[in-house]
């Protein structure tokens, strides 16, 4: 009897040895291909831990890898068919007839209605009124950034905050001046970073319903940044680095004193957090003002689903925790973000943060986007707008380097963003 009472206890034992490992592999896999500029990678594993601690029957597989990989590699991964379950983005146009439409398997579409009534058209496929496409993991703003260590040095004012851009390069260059400073302006060689510029000086980009790239105000814009590299308040070594529509960003320049003003965005806040903290007193400012506004433009990074997803309830049920207020708060809290979140632009967000410098760069992102223009959201929005920035850096980048006029640019933009809008009509 003991025998058999041991076998039969055996017999459990062993069942139950052999139910365990089947019930951790049932558990569905879901792979987000991540990318990071500060520490939201660390923060959201922390996050989706607990969700797996919830949500036993979902593993979520973080894969992160370079931002070179999301800008490069993955459109071409996606428009084969081997997209990843999810990813995040920033290029949210040119991607969107991919993104799945998680709405039918989402909790509760009135929340993100009224959460994020501003930026859920952002991830939208072209001519789509409706729908929920994806997430902004987080609301950026450009702005510049200042090293108010080098104006105290030199002796001049910060300007204040409803000074010109021209306003502000004389500055910049009074104080490297004094100061030996290298760059008085950087600004990124991106055609996102300057378009808020272009707004300010009077752009309209659109007549109607047609793009009309280059009038007045874009004319504008572009012969100051042509004035600044002649007269030397840019750096050829940002942009005349590289060629084409390549990126180029002055982040290591800014942080190691190099830089008196240096126009990028709010992004750019939990990394000088780590690269700066306090080794000199630095923060943002609004954006510089032209005649017509006083604005950046909007951005963000968008975590996406795509329709080659397998597993459509599961990607929507970690997209509803994340979007979910208090996991978002905490996210934002910690990752030192502005929130896409309209109810936490109101009522704030308690940064877990002691630095000064961080407070008052978040605090101007938020006046920032207080004061950007209807026209700048449309920018960001418009699907296409890599037809508008791409020809932008190229032509006006030939027109610094000398290979051609500034009015040639101006003419070979508006050709290039014609030709590319007719290939795009074709497709």
């Amino acid at each position: 009897m003991r025998s058999i009472l041991r076998r039969s206890m055996f017999g459990v034992l062993a069942l139950g040895a052999l139910i365990v490992p089947i019930a951790a592999r049932a558990a569905t896999e879901v792979r987000i291909m991540w990318y990071s500029d500060g520490n939201e990678g660390e923060v959201v594993r922390d996050l989706l831990n607990r969700f797996e601690t919830a949500n036993p029957d979902i593993k979520v597989i973080l894969d992160t890898v370079p931002y070179k990989t999301i800008t490069e590699n993955l459109p071409a991964q996606v428009a084969s068919g081997q997209a990843p379950d999810m990813a995040r983005v920033t290029d949210l146009g040119s991607q969107a007839q991919y993104y799945l439409d998680i709405t039918p398997y989402i909790k509760d579409q009135a929340y993100w209605q009224a959460e994020f009534p501003n930026t859920l058209q952002w991830t939208r496929p072209a001519g789509k009124t409706d729908g929920i496409y994806g997430l902004m993991t987080q609301l950026t703003v450009t702005l510049p950034f200042v090293n108010e260590s080098l104006f105290e040095q030199a002796g001049v004012a910060v300007p204040g905050p409803k000074a010109t851009w021209q306003e502000w390069a004389t500055a910049a260059a009074a104080v490297a001046k004094k100061v030996n400073a290298p760059i008085p302006i950087a600004i990124d060689r991106s055609g996102h970073r300057i378009f808020g510029m272009a707004i300010s000086m009077g752009a309209k980009i659109w007549d109607g319903d047609k793009v009309a790239l280059v009038d007045p105000g874009f004319k504008a814009m572009t012969q100051l940044i042509y004035d600044w590299h002649r007269d030397g308040v840019m750096a050829k070594q940002i942009w005349g680095s590289v060629g084409g529509t390549a990126y180029r960003g002055a982040t290591e320049e800014f942080a190691n004193g190099q830089v008196v003003v240096y126009v990028s965005g709010t992004w750019q806040i939990a990394q000088f957090a780590k690269t700066i903290g306090d080794g000199f007193d630095w923060h943002a400012v609004p954006s510089p003002c032209g005649p017509a506004a006083c604005t950046g433009l909007p951005g963000g990074a968008a975590l996406v689903a795509y329709k080659t997803t397998k597993h459509p309830a599961e990607v929507a049920r970690i997209m509803d925790y994340l979007a979910s207020e208090p996991v978002a708060r905490e996210f934002y809290a910690r990752t030192l973000f502005l929130p896409a979140h309209a109810s936490m632009l109101k009522s704030g967000i308690d940064y877990q943060t002691k630095l000064p410098q961080v407070k008052e760069s978040l605090q101007s992102g938020i006046a920032a986007i207080a004061a950007l223009s209807p026209l700048a959201y449309r920018v960001q929005g418009y699907a296409q707008n890599r037809v508008l920035f791409n020809p932008t850096i190229s032509r006006l980048n030939q027109a610094i380097s000398g290979e051609m006029t500034l009015p040639d640019a101006w003419t070979r933009i508006s050709s290039d963003v014609q030709d590319a809008l007719q290939a795009q009509a074709v497709k």
